[in-house]
């Protein structure tokens, strides 16, 4: 059983009208009848509640492609779920808009999607469950992702980095430069970000400024003091929140993510003033980082990014979740500690060269995807099969398991 206002809710809607035209006319509807909001929102939180009960990492619904059902990803695999009520679009399409205000709608109506942050309480004892969003438009109807953001900071020592990989993260020991998480979507880089964050908000008397969209997990102030600025909200973009954050005072500067050119040719002027900055890239390998951020500009700035980037750059870790023998996920990942060396190739663009050296790279903190899979294979936490799904270099990876 789905909305009990769904035949009032079809019977309301002209059938000539679609797209934009027909969401502003339900949400008209919804604006005129409160009870239909409350009613769609609260089947919007049982759902969210029901995500919990899973431990389902993201939720889908909306859209033609749902086909009326509610999915849910749990340990990497997405199915519909038998256990909760199947919607059609006219319900799914006043669910999400009960989600948003009337200014975020206007820019999902321009934009054709919007990522937003919604909060859930559950009881007065136990903490609010927080997830980050994404609305967008699909065959002329609104579609939705929610990812369930961790709510519990993982302890540094589940990243498990060598300790000199750990000391360049850490504030005390190195003050500036640009320090990158990478992966795909789903990959646990926000994780990996957090718990950074907090190890130096527990280790620095510092400020830490994060820009993100939408802010994900919000830390309390312990020895850093910690601002919190959401696009949309709190700054416009993520390159006028870098510029306004030079204003305000930082030690820290976290740039969720670096999607365009404009990010990330503010995040190195940013960099090169003299402050530490971490940020992401959806790249799955270190090697793929490198390239990725000097294509993003074109032929005739190339040289003079790849200068900027071999002075600013100091660490990157690129890290999937790999399904392991215990049918939940583990962290395998690849590490390069910028050097000199390392320094050398990314000037004289010899990226291919990194490889080697991140091969070679043990008594400095690196490894690559390929060494990482390995271990991981060899402590029995994966199997095979998954080292070589999972293998930036399937070939190595092949020898590497051969040799056992």
């Amino acid at each position: 059983m789905g909305l009990s206002f769904q035949a009032e809710l079809k019977a309301a809607i002209p059938e000539y009208l679609a797209g934009a035209d027909r969401l502003k006319h339900t949400n008209k509807l919804l604006n005129d009848k409160e009870a239909w909001t409350k009613e769609a929102f609260l089947h919007v939180r049982k759902l969210l509640y029901h995500m919990v009960k899973k431990k389902a990492s993201d939720m889908d619904f909306g859209g033609r492609r749902a086909l009326n059902r509610i999915w849910y990803r749990i340990y990497g695999e997405k199915n519909p779920d038998n256990e909760v009520p199947s919607y059609i679009v006219d319900e799914t399409n006043a669910m999400v808009l009960c989600l948003i205000s009337e200014e975020q709608k206007r820019i999902l109506y321009e934009k054709r999607s919007i990522d937003f942050a919604f909060t859930l309480v559950v009881k007065e004892d136990e903490p609010n469950i927080r997830y980050r969003g994404n609305i967008y438009f699909e065959m002329n109807d609104l579609a939705v992702n929610f990812r369930m953001i961790n709510q519990k900071l993982f302890p540094l020592s589940a990243l498990q980095l060598p300790d000199l990989i750990v000391k360049r993260l850490d504030l005390q020991y190195e003050k500036s430069g640009l320090f990158l998480i990478t992966g795909i979507t789903g990959s646990g880089k926000s994780s990996t970000l957090d718990t950074l964050i907090d190890m130096n908000n527990k280790n620095n008397h510092a400020q830490i400024i994060i820009i993100g969209n939408p802010i994900e997990f919000v830390h309390t102030s312990q020895n850093c003091i910690i601002s919190h600025r959401e696009l949309g909200a709190d700054c416009l973009s993520f390159d006028r929140g870098c510029i306004e954050a030079l204003r305000q005072d930082p030690d820290i500067i976290v740039v969720g993510e670096m999607r365009d050119p404009e990010t990330i040719a503010t995040v190195l002027e940013v960099t090169d003033s003299g402050h530490k900055v971490f940020s992401t890239l959806h790249t799955s390998s270190t090697v793929d980082s490198i390239h990725r951020m000097i294509a993003e500009f074109p032929p005739d700035e190339q040289e003079r990014i790849r200068f900027r980037l071999a002075d600013l750059l100091k660490v990157v870790i690129s890290q999937k979740l790999v399904p392991n023998r215990r049918g939940s996920v583990t962290l395998a990942k690849e590490v390069l500690s910028v050097d000199s060396s390392v320094q050398a190739a990314i000037r004289n663009g010899n990226i291919a060269e990194i490889f080697q050296m991140l091969t070679e790279g043990k008594t400095k903190g690196m490894f690559t995807m390929q060494q990482d899979l390995y271990r991981l294979y060899k402590t029995g936490i994966i199997d095979a099969k998954e080292a070589m799904n999972h293998a930036n270099n399937k070939k190595v990876m092949a020898t590497m398991l051969r040799a056992t």
